[in-house]
């Protein structure tokens, strides 16, 4: 159709050296309807930026329910991250001891742990009681007594003026497990004297100890 418009023009340029009125609002009206014909159309609708809707979804914003997930499953993961830092620790600290141990040898711990760990909060408890009597339609004296207790958690004041609860009693994490991959694990002596360290350290059943040979392949 481009083709057909440009030999219209130059047919009515061939006429004429130099067009008219006419002749010029005629190819006026022909570049602006190759104009409409060329140019892009849009349908309306708008991209979403994506930086602003990952944004939001990561935020919460838009959606309550994904904010909460997000924060349940943030807290989930710093939890999981606390504990497994703990039984490392655990690991590595009675590995070392248990290597200074004649017979033992070289030694690998595996620790689970039941629970993290608890931190009990101060309170200050306050309670209060009050009697009353009133005499009823026999003649009788009705006596009656009110009893309410109420409890507070204690703050601390930092240096910034923000408040934390004031923790009054620690209690560490309660161990499910232990195991012990030991060079000497085979020796009945060396395994009574692991299982009674690991009892006197950690107040563990001895069925939730076990103890085994370590063999490097």
């Amino acid at each position: 159709m481009e083709k057909k418009w440009s030999e219209w023009l130059e047919q009515i340029k061939s006429h004429s050296k130099f067009p008219n009125k006419n002749q010029l609002l005629l190819i006026f009206l022909c570049g602006l309807l190759l104009l409409v014909i060329v140019w892009p159309v849009s349908d309306g609708r708008e991209e979403p930026d994506s930086g602003t809707t990952e944004a939001g979804l990561s935020g919460g914003a838009n959606d309550p329910g994904k904010g909460r997930t997000e924060m349940d499953s943030g807290r989930q993961g710093a939890y999981a991250e606390s504990v497994e830092a703990y039984e490392e620790y655990l690991e590595q600290r009675l590995s070392s001891a248990l290597e200074y141990v004649e017979g033992v040898g070289r030694a690998e711990v595996v620790i689970t742990l039941k629970s993290s760990g608890q931190r009990i909060v101060e309170k200050d408890q306050s309670s209060s009681s009050q009697a009353s009597s009133e005499e009823d339609q026999n003649g009788g004296t009705r006596e009656t007594q009110n009893r309410s207790s109420d409890k507070t958690s204690v703050y601390t004041q930092g240096s910034d003026g923000s408040q934390t609860p004031y923790i009054s009693k620690e209690l560490t994490p309660e161990i499910e497990g232990v195991l012990v991959i030991a060079e000497g694990g085979e020796n009945a002596v060396v395994i009574q004297n692991i299982t009674e360290a690991i009892q006197a350290l950690f107040g563990v059943e001895a069925h939730k100890i076990k103890i085994m040979k370590r063999t490097d392949t």
